[in-house]
């Protein structure tokens, strides 16, 4: 047992507890607060593996943006508890997506998951000044219709929100 095992190990337990917890919660606020911490998991998780800027990425976009939207919409919309929902649905579908990728992920452990070359050295590092120009470049250049679209869904789906939370407000 190495000593990099012993905060996989932790994070592991940290990352299912979240994730449990996001989907057993009545409260919605509650639940997008146990994903944030799972993205702050996921967060710690690439900065053990060496990628500083990934797991930047991963807390200011996910944990940070869409988390802060997300209870936004939550909170303006006044969707706090799942009182509408029966039972039976409250567990059958959760239980079917779980199910669904279970069976995912054993087929891709089982069948898929080959190693292909060579493994990289912990010494070795990938994270140089020109790899982040390179993805920067790239993401700016060949990637910029799609990230403005998703801006502008994003928009889109906030002013949706705040019109239906007008329009229902007005109606009582």
């Amino acid at each position: 047992m190495t000593l990099d095992l012993i905060p996989f190990l932790i994070l592991s337990l940290i990352a299912i507890a979240s994730a449990l917890g996001m989907l057993l919660s009545r409260n919605a606020v509650y639940s997008a607060l146990f994903l944030v911490l799972n993205f702050v998991t996921v967060a710690v998780f690439y900065l053990l593996l060496g990628a500083p800027f990934i797991a930047m990425a991963q807390v200011t976009v996910y944990a940070g943006a869409i988390m802060v939207l997300f209870l936004f919409v939550i909170m303006l919309l006044g969707a706090e508890s799942l009182a509408g929902i029966s039972d039976w649905r409250k567990i059958l579908f959760p239980g079917t997506l779980a199910l669904i990728l279970f069976i995912e992920a054993a087929y891709l452990l089982i069948v898929k998951a080959r190693p292909v070359g060579d493994v990289l050295q912990p010494d070795v590092s990938v994270n140089t000044m020109d790899n982040l120009r390179q993805l920067s470049t790239s993401l700016f250049r060949d990637y910029l219709l799609p990230f403005e679209v998703v801006s502008i869904l994003l928009l889109v789906a906030m002013v949706g929100a705040i019109i239906l939370t007008k329009k229902e407000k007005e109606a009582r």
